[in-house]
């Protein structure tokens, strides 16, 4: 396979590219020559200042490395707000999102539920893409700004609606390789000339019972084990009070996640837009995403307590919540507003693109659970 050829980056982004490549380097050496892999991602997206996260390169949108939902249509915010209008006042009427990304999804449902709205709270790790959230929001809704605050941790309690998209797939993964019989953590080491190399290393045994339960006895299978975003969901868990848990992201159920054939994992980069297959390809200016085990989220959070509302399609979401509808509104179908909305639509619902690939998923705690997202397609007797 040839290997593609990226866009060169500036020599800005270069240099603190090299920088961070500097400091896991030191990490690994402090480490005795390994470092697991889940730890090496949690440095290239999160490391303060230089991580692909918290850095200060645009990512998302047509002049960064992937586009969401929300950017490429305002028909999504404004679908999913439908879902929410009649959940909000069941709580204490708040919203609180996380990896709120440019803030488009913020303004799109800020602009729908004003009168069931309380107020906004954005969960946000990266200073950078907080302040491009402040500008946009600032630009779009001046007259909302005093209903919206920024977090940089997870308030004490929550009592309201939590949504997530394309939150879970950023979280770091342990990858784990069953090769000649035994159980392998992979990570990542030196090579003679100080370059990035995958390396293996006996698995912890806190790791064991997952391994046996989910991946295939098949020499050379790798896949992802989802600590991290069990832990998360547990913990938000933990601290909603009342209201739901929404999840949009890409994934499987587990028997799908760890088919036999998918015997290579599901880890993958995103650079300007290209695929890129080598995590260790222009560090911290590269997306590393794995894809989410939705059976593993449902059983952290029904452990801690809460209620499974419903798990489907992206498609049949927006489809039962009236996404059709909204782009009738958008005037003659010869327009180019409807045109653009509806090359949209299409992106979001096909199952070549967004719409099959892509699942939500729905918890609650004191809240109706009959939600019209989940009335048709619902998938819950395949986690």
């Amino acid at each position: 396979m040839n290997r593609p050829i990226l866009p060169a980056p500036g020599s800005e982004a270069l240099a603190a590219s090299q920088a961070l490549c500097g400091l896991i380097q030191q990490r690994i050496q402090a480490n005795h020559g390994f470092l697991p892999f889940a730890d090496f991602m949690q440095l290239a997206l999160y490391q303060p200042q230089y991580g692909y996260y918290t850095g200060g390169a645009h990512k998302i949108g047509t002049a960064g490395d992937f586009i969401t939902a929300p950017a490429l249509t305002p028909l999504f915010g404004q679908t999913l707000a439908i879902q929410l209008q009649s959940l909000l006042p069941q709580t204490a009427g708040n919203i609180y999102e996380f990896g709120a990304g440019t803030g488009e999804l913020a303004a799109q449902l800020i602009g729908k539920l004003s009168g069931s709205l309380r107020h906004y709270y954005i969960i946000e790790v990266s200073p950078d893409l907080a302040e491009r959230q402040r500008r946009h929001l600032t630009a779009t809704l001046p007259q909302h700004q005093h209903q919206i605050t920024w977090l940089t941790e997870l308030p004490a309690e929550f009592d309201g609606i939590v949504i997530g998209n394309e939150v879970l797939d950023a979280m770091p993964c342990d990858i784990v390789r069953y090769q000649n019989g035994q159980w392998q953590l992979m990570g990542v080491g030196l090579d003679a000339n100080r370059q990035f190399q995958w390396q293996s290393a006996p698995l912890p045994a806190e790791l064991l019972p997952a391994a046996q339960a989910l991946l295939p006895t098949i020499d050379g299978y790798t896949s992802e084990l989802h600590l991290r975003q069990q832990a998360f969901i547990r913990t938000l868990a933990e601290r909603l009070t009342r209201g739901a848990l929404l999840f949009i992201d890409y994934g499987f159920d587990a028997a799908q996640y760890y088919h036999p054939q998918r015997s290579g994992g599901t880890l993958i980069g995103h650079y300007r837009h290209h695929a890129v297959h080598n995590p260790f390809e222009h560090i911290g200016l590269t997306d590393l995403t794995c894809h989410v085990n939705f059976t593993a989220i449902a059983e952290a959070a029904c452990q801690a307590g809460l209620d499974l509302i419903g798990y489907t399609t992206q498609a049949a979401f927006l489809l039962n919540l009236g996404l059709t509808d909204l782009l009738a509104a958008q005037g003659e179908p010869e327009s180019q507003a409807y045109i653009r909305a509806a090359t949209a639509c299409q992106t979001l619902l096909s199952p070549q693109e967004m719409g099959e690939l892509f699942k939500v998923i729905a918890f609650g705690r004191n809240i109706d659970p009959d939600w019209p997202g989940f009335a048709l397609g619902d998938l819950c007797h395949k986690l």
